[in-house]
């Protein structure tokens, strides 16, 4: 895993469709001579500055009213809906475990609570599991069938979990009594060294033979068996942490040409229906888009591949096995996921990993993560078909660490210190705008958004429904001065002015009348376009 890029991104994106948005739903041309029975009356709101002064704080409330607003009017539209919401986490890495488990059990239980209580705290409910080790591994590198050079396992006869039973699995069992709502997804980022060429957790990719897929599918299976005694369900899994990392910096990693993956979740899907087991599969779980070194260091016999892994993957039969396609933010933009949606729209997609990484000057990493998360994850994720939004370690210490090669500047959701204090970094705020308010089922909805995550200084947004019939709007201002703009849904306005840079969530159940006000236009067959001198303006900057 790469850290994600921290500057600003492209300026303005010009959407070819705004004139047409903006004239189509401006407040003064809104139908205003009849208004029906009141929908809302107020909006609860909570709001993250950039620097940090207030943190998810209770807002209080802002009225909806019948007067029309002049400001930008994000129209809310609960009759258009998109995909329905599986949840928000990040992963406790063996790393993660490390620190955690070096508070007192006090402590711990608190942090804990801060983390995964719907109550009292962001209620993360989808966990991304580490099968054997990452680069955030506090020690050597493992699997859970490593051998001796020279010797191989077929039977698995020596497969065990022993080393997650001291920290790692008493954390995902806590996680899950604190959330019942807890879903996990295991990803390795190697099979056992004996299955590849050179011998290595680092590097190398499957030896390509009948025996060794079926083993290292078996060993999946094993995995999730083992889990599940030891009392934690898994219930999504990928076969490869970024396939097309193939020079992984000193930590395990497998270069996995979609083929090999074919063949290996071919073996995986009837093993896991004849282990009566319900756990889905994704592919892929790597960039939005392939990272130009990568694509540089691609061997023969994968260059198709190259900007089209998940394609291979979901048009060769081991799709009838796989439920989705699983994303990471370390190259690319979101619009990826809406593409592939477009390609494949009964396949799922998943947001599953990516790191906060300091600034460099530290004193801006709190300010700069908000910022590029919400843009790219909490709004440009969940805009383009993300199910999940999920970040990597869910708690490092001040270092970034401890860790075992890759990643040196990385941030946790949490940083644990040696004397035990717990710092909530902008991450915790960034899930929990999503996590504390959007419900286990919640359906995303239509909505105007005027921002772009490659940045253009307006105000970008996602709206949810729940499964009580609540709506749930996270907006972002993306100027650095304060923005007016306002929100409708159906017959009723309200106006807020957020702060420059700030998150805002909006929590609001009205008495269904709201649906028979102004609809937003269908977009299906707009096209975006960039038209700017700027040479890092793209037309992908577009939020849909």
């Amino acid at each position: 895993m790469r850290p994600p890029r921290k500057a600003l991104l492209a300026a303005a994106c010009t959407l070819a469709a705004a004139a047409l948005t903006g004239s189509a739903l401006a407040p003064a041309q809104a139908a205003t001579a009849h208004r029906p029975a009141p929908g809302p009356a107020s909006a609860r709101v909570w709001i993250t500055t950039p620097d940090g002064t207030r943190t998810l704080s209770d807002a209080g409330t802002v009225d909806f009213t019948d007067a029309p607003s002049t400001a930008p009017t994000v129209v809310v539209d609960p009759s258009r809906t998109f995909q329905t919401m599986a949840g928000f986490g990040a992963a406790i890495t063996d790393s993660s475990a490390s620190v955690l488990s070096a508070l007192d059990p006090q402590a711990r239980t608190a942090a804990m609570r801060s983390l995964f209580s719907p109550t009292s705290g962001d209620g993360l409910d989808y966990l991304r599991q580490p099968i054997g080790a990452s680069d955030f591994t506090d020690g050597p590198a493992y699997t859970y069938d490593d051998l001796p050079a020279g010797q191989t396992d077929y039977s698995l006869a020596h497969f065990s979990i022993a080393h997650d039973r001291a920290r790692i699995l008493p954390l995902l069992r806590q996680a899950e009594q604190l959330n019942p709502h807890l879903q996990i997804l295991a990803t390795p980022w190697s099979p056992p060294a004996w299955m590849k060429t050179g011998g290595s957790l680092t590097g190398g990719r499957l030896i390509d033979d009948p025996r060794v897929y079926r083993a290292y599918a078996a060993y999946l299976v094993k995995f999730i068996q083992a889990y599940r005694a030891a009392g934690v369900r898994v219930d999504t899994v990928t076969v490869q942490n970024e396939p097309q990392n193939r020079t992984p910096a000193g930590y395990p990693g497998t270069d996995m040409p979609s083929w090999q993956e074919a063949k290996v979740i071919e073996q995986l899907g009837p093993m896991l229906r004849a282990a009566h087991l319900d756990t889905r599969i994704l592919g892929y779980d790597h960039n939005w888009t392939e990272h130009p070194n990568d694509a540089a260091a691609t061997p023969p016999d994968e260059t198709a591949d190259i900007g089209d892994y998940p394609q291979q993957l979901l048009n060769s039969p081991a799709a009838a096995y796989i439920s989705g396609t699983a994303y990471h933010c370390y190259y690319g933009d979101p619009s990826a996921m809406s593409a592939l949606h477009k390609q494949f729209p009964t396949k799922d997609v998943y947001f599953t990993e990516c790191s906060g990484s300091r600034s460099a000057d530290p004193a801006n990493t709190f300010s700069d993560t908000l910022k590029w998360h919400t843009r790219n994850l909490v709004i440009g994720a969940t805009r383009n078909w993300a199910r999940t939004v999920i970040n990597w370690n869910i708690a490092l210490d001040p270092a970034g660490g401890p860790h075992n090669g890759g990643c040196t500047g990385c941030t946790g959701v949490l940083t644990i210190g040696a004397d035990g204090t717990v710092t909530r970094n902008a991450e915790y705020y960034t899930l929990g705008h999503l996590a504390r308010f959007v419900r286990p089922g919640a359906v995303r909805i239509a909505s105007t958004s005027f921002g772009t995550t490659g940045w253009n200084g307006q105000v970008e947004d996602v709206a949810f429904r729940n499964p009580d019939g609540s709506t749930v709007l996270v907006a972002h201002n993306e100027n650095d001065n304060p923005q007016t703009f306002a929100v409708r849904e159906g017959d009723r306005d309200f106006s807020y002015t957020l702060p420059g840079g700030s998150l805002a969530t909006f929590v609001w159940k009205d008495d269904g009348s709201a649906a028979r006000g102004p609809q937003q236009l269908d977009p299906t067959g707009w096209s975006a376009t960039a038209s700017t001198s700027s040479t890092t303006d793209v037309a992908a900057d577009a939020v849909d």
